[in-house]
């Protein structure tokens, strides 16, 4: 299902990044526990929030939805 592959490719991408699923949420302005279930891939999360991702993780939308690179 590609809410869980998204979630998959956010949660690979966020740990590149170092921080910790709070520390990430608090730096885009998205609530920790929304962000979670985002990851979790139980959320049909909007394409504002998905850019707002992209934009915090440093990717482009293209590169976020790159499911190739998953592990």
């Amino acid at each position: 299902m590609i809410t869980e592959d998204l979630g998959k490719r956010i949660r690979e991408l966020r740990q590149k990044t170092g921080l910790s699923q709070e520390k990430f949420a608090l730096n885009i302005g998205m609530d920790r526990t929304y962000f979670a279930s985002v990851e979790a891939g139980k959320r049909n999360i909007s394409v504002v929030n998905i850019k707002k991702i992209a934009d915090g993780l440093g990717v482009t939308l293209s590169e976020l939805f790159d499911f190739e690179k998953l592990r």
